[in-house]
């Protein structure tokens, strides 16, 4: 059963789309959520994230997705006069769930949440990457369907819980997927990067293999986000009866 989303002010869009696999229906959500609004904001003004802190997060990452990584650099050189930062083709990737603070948590706990993780997530699935939205701080893909990755982000909070560590992260009611290709570095209008963005849209969306689930040590370098992979969970399809 997929869990069921909620609306709320802290998270973007507020709304969450009225139907999580209605390509349409999340397409326009995020659309209208992001052009409904009037400024956009430094997304690296954020208390709490100094040059040396490290964060464990769950993130899917795509280091392997030729496609996924060739359109973002289309986009990228589309939107490039604007002056937003990058993310590099190796740091394409869809925020799961904040884990906690590197000091907080020992590592033999880290550990344990990666194994009862394995044993609780379900088979890989495939999304679609579609050009392009974006948020008071960033542009980025819309992603669809959503369900899957709703139920795997659940599936991460019951590990936690399961580890007992403390829940950092928005529980999976406020959860929205997607997939950035520029954070925005200064407080600005919104409407001229909004207008460019427009122009990709008619752009056709691109597959993405969903196969496995990182647990990463987060960082920030300069403008962008590096991690390292601590454990990388496979999606493994359920085995079903031996036949005969």
């Amino acid at each position: 059963m997929t869990p069921h989303l909620v609306a709320d002010d802290r998270t973007f869009p507020p709304l969450p789309p009225t139907d999580m696999d209605d390509v349409a229906c999340v397409l326009a959500a995020d659309w209208d959520a992001f052009r409904g609004i009037d400024r956009m904001a430094n997304h690296w003004d954020r208390p709490g994230w100094g040059r040396h802190d490290r964060t464990y997060y769950w993130m899917l990452t795509f280091p392997t997705a030729p496609s996924l990584i060739a359109e973002a650099r289309v986009c990228q050189q589309h939107l490039a006069h604007h002056g937003l930062d990058p993310v590099p083709e190796d740091g394409l990737h869809i925020t799961m769930k904040k884990i906690g603070a590197v000091p907080d948590i020992p590592r033999a706990g880290v550990d344990e949440l990666a194994q009862l993780a394995a044993a609780l997530v379900g088979g890989p699935f495939e999304i679609q990457a579609h050009p392009m939205a974006g948020s008071p701080g960033a542009v980025r893909f819309t992603v669809t369907p959503w369900s899957a990755l709703v139920r795997l982000h659940a599936t991460l909070d019951q590990a936690a819980h399961a580890a007992a560590i403390p829940v950092q992260g928005r529980p999976t009611g406020l959860f929205r997927p997607h997939l950035g290709i520029f954070y925005c570095p200064a407080d600005r209008p919104a409407a001229p990067v909004i207008e460019s963005v427009a122009a990709l849209r008619q752009r056709r969306p691109i597959p993405v293999k969903v196969r496995s689930v990182d647990l990463v040590e987060l960082r920030r370098e300069h403008r962008s986000y590096q991690w390292d992979v601590v454990h990388s969970v496979p999606l493994l399809p359920v085995s079903g009866p031996p036949v005969g």
